[in-house]
């Protein structure tokens, strides 16, 4: 009987929060400066990939009209060159969809930990004994958003829900 009365005492001095780290990190301000610098990667590497077409296009354009003043072997090795350029080029959108991947993970990293620490020791000074994503949650006890309390802590300004910032 006393082990069941610790078991129910331990369940009631739990305190309850849960937060969405997806909506913590995009409010951070690193977040922004992070995303912002991913689109201009973005734009970079897709304008490389358009001027690498638009350059294979000019080369094809001018092979077909030059094609018929050379000799065979000279068109067998501009055949070859093409085709290699022309293969590269079609590898190019997965070489920037993993340079775009490999990016995201460079800058989010820092920002994840910067998030997780602030959660955590926002939990431990208000007392959470366990702290959930709101995403993941189906069905759970009654707990608090924590979101507030954490942004507080990183000086982030929250919108209310008629837009203006808190």
């Amino acid at each position: 009987l006393s082990f069941v009365f610790a078991a129910n005492s331990a369940v009631a001095q739990a305190k309850i929060g849960y937060i969405s780290s997806q909506d913590l990190i995009t409010l951070m301000p690193e977040y922004k400066k992070a995303d912002s610098s991913l689109q201009q990667l973005r734009a970079a590497l897709i304008q490389n990939a358009q001027d690498k077409e638009t350059k294979l296009n000019a080369d094809i354009e001018k092979f077909n009209k030059d094609s018929a003043t050379m000799n065979e072997a000279i068109k067998a090795v501009k055949r070859q060159d093409l085709q290699k350029a022309y293969q590269e080029l079609a590898g190019e959108e997965e070489r920037i969809q993993q340079q775009l991947q490999q990016r995201q993970q460079e800058l989010l990293t820092p920002i994840q930990k910067k998030a997780n620490e602030a959660v955590q020791a926002t939990a431990k000074e208000n007392g959470f004994t366990h702290v959930f994503e709101k995403e993941i949650l189906i069905v759970a006890p009654s707990g608090e958003d924590i979101l507030p309390l954490v942004a507080k802590r990183l000086n982030i300004k929250l919108p209310n829900t008629t837009g203006a910032v808190q």
